[in-house]
């Protein structure tokens, strides 16, 4: 099948291999990248489990990452062998809070809490590994189209609308200055010197931050205050720490909280095949077939059963973030992003290292992810071209799929199903605040039960890779 990459004017496509160096440092900026939400997601589950101890905190912190530095080693050389990053996922953190506030777990330890989500994580691990091993999420792929892609990759863009700009604006001076560092370089600097092609969010990130830290010296940002740079954290974690199965104790199955978590699986499955689709038109790889989206899930499944094992309290999926950051730099090497993942591993076992990096500033993330999840918004409207859009049918399906896919969460967040049993309330209310989840299901219900020619939704262009 063809290459994409004749629109995308990449520096570096899937196969080419830069020199050590700079792949280096491509791939610590891939992991500048994903530190805020793989941060993020232990620190929420974190209150939840109750864990109160900073340092049990930085441990499930350097767990996650150890594990995400393996499942991308795993995905990049054995699974889909796309640039494609592996990480937490917020698909399955909704579940797992879920589960830490299950009745008969309310006087129990947060190690009683993190066995049972462990076992809720490794059951939904075998039911994707089976998904994607036997091919059956293949078969389903034929049901898709660009009709169904375009708006479910916009709105994985569009998911965190609710926390870039807010976190940004925690503190504008920080967070519009990361902004607009990243616009400056990767947009406006480009030509002017080849690492402002390269490294446009790592530079934004390393400026600002300074400035942050300046700031805090002086006594302007005080502590509490947002763009507040502390060391702290640094100070209490110990120095090395390595990560073990089952460190918390053997995981507990229960029906119910597997059921639950089932639903996160699923809204990670369809997540993940809009991110194969939109990382491979950026790094310039084919269109993904069937066989690499099987291969996919089945690694994505095996990387939740690492997860699991090991304790994260989360499974791992592909990571939005840094397909964005392949859109602005115009480097989708694979060896980028499995040098990148080597620095996961090891910058795991450094807990004071883990924890400087875990000061960066709120607005600073908040401002990374104004620009990164921009890009994977424009990603899925490009596949729009495909399709015709004089077409009243096919603007039909989008555009209904789009207004579903950000309202419908709304609805639920607000007025949440209750229903008996609990577990089908669950499943129900996963999916339900699950937007890419929703408007993938209304685009390819709409989209194979409309008639329409394959010219018209698009498959001709699109599977020829044009």
């Amino acid at each position: 099948m063809a290459s994409q990459s004749s629109h995308t004017e990449l520096i570096y496509t899937v196969d080419d291999v830069p020199p050590v160096a700079k792949a280096i440092m491509l791939g610590f900026q891939h992991y500048l990248i994903m530190f805020g939400a793989t941060v993020l997601i232990p620190l929420l589950l974190s209150e939840k489990l109750g864990i109160t101890d900073p340092l049990e905190i930085g441990a499930l912190i350097g767990t996650m990452f150890f594990v995400s530095g393996i499942t991308t080693l795993l995905q990049t050389t054995l699974g889909n062998r796309l640039p494609i990053v592996q990480g937490g996922t917020f698909s399955l953190l909704v579940p797992a809070l879920t589960i830490c506030g299950m009745a008969e777990l309310a006087e129990a330890g947060w190690q009683v809490r993190m066995q049972h989500v462990q076992g809720a994580i490794i059951a939904g691990a075998v039911f994707e590994f089976v998904l994607g091993a036997t091919g059956l999420v293949g078969k389903l792929v034929r049901f898709i189209s660009p009709v169904v892609i375009a708006p479910t990759i916009a709105l994985i863009g569009l998911a965190v609308v609710d926390i870039g700009a807010p976190k940004a604006g925690k503190d504008w001076l920080i967070g519009g200055l990361t902004i607009v560092l990243i616009i400056l370089f990767s947009q406006y600097m480009k030509s002017v010197h080849r690492a402002f092609q390269l490294f446009p969010i790592m530079l934004a990130i390393l400026l600002a931050w300074a400035m942050a830290a300046v700031g805090t010296w002086a006594g302007v940002f005080q502590t509490g205050h947002a763009a507040h740079v502390s060391a702290d954290a640094v100070a209490a974690a110990p120095w090395f720490r390595v990560p073990y199965p089952f460190q918390w104790g053997w995981p507990v199955f229960g029906v119910a909280a597997i059921v639950g978590m089932l639903a996160g699986y699923i809204a990670s499955v369809v997540e993940s095949i809009g991110d194969y689709y939109a990382c491979a038109r950026l790094s310039g790889a084919p269109v993904p077939d069937r066989t690499v989206i099987s291969r996919g899930i089945a690694m994505e499944g095996l990387g939740c059963l690492v997860a699991g094992v090991f304790g994260t309290g989360n499974g791992t999926t592909s990571y939005s973030e840094n397909i964005g950051a392949i859109g602005l730099t115009r480097v989708g090497s694979r060896r980028v992003i499995q040098v990148g993942a080597i620095a996961m591993i090891i910058f795991a076992l450094f807990g004071k290292f883990g924890a400087l990096f875990a000061s960066i500033p709120e607005p600073i993330v908040g401002g990374v992810y104004c620009a990164m999840f921009g890009m994977i918004a424009a990603v899925g409207l490009s596949n729009l071209q495909f399709i015709d859009l004089n077409s009243a049918r096919n603007l039909f399906i989008v555009g209904f799929s789009f207004f579903m896919g950000l309202s419908v969460p709304a609805y639920f967040k607000a007025s949440p199903v209750s229903l008996e049993p609990d577990w089908l309330a669950n499943i129900i209310n996963t999916l339900g605040v699950t937007g890419m989840a929703v408007g993938a299901i209304i685009a390819t219900l709409l989209d194979n039960t409309i008639p329409a020619s394959a010219d018209e939704r698009g498959l001709t262009r699109w599977r020829d890779g044009h």
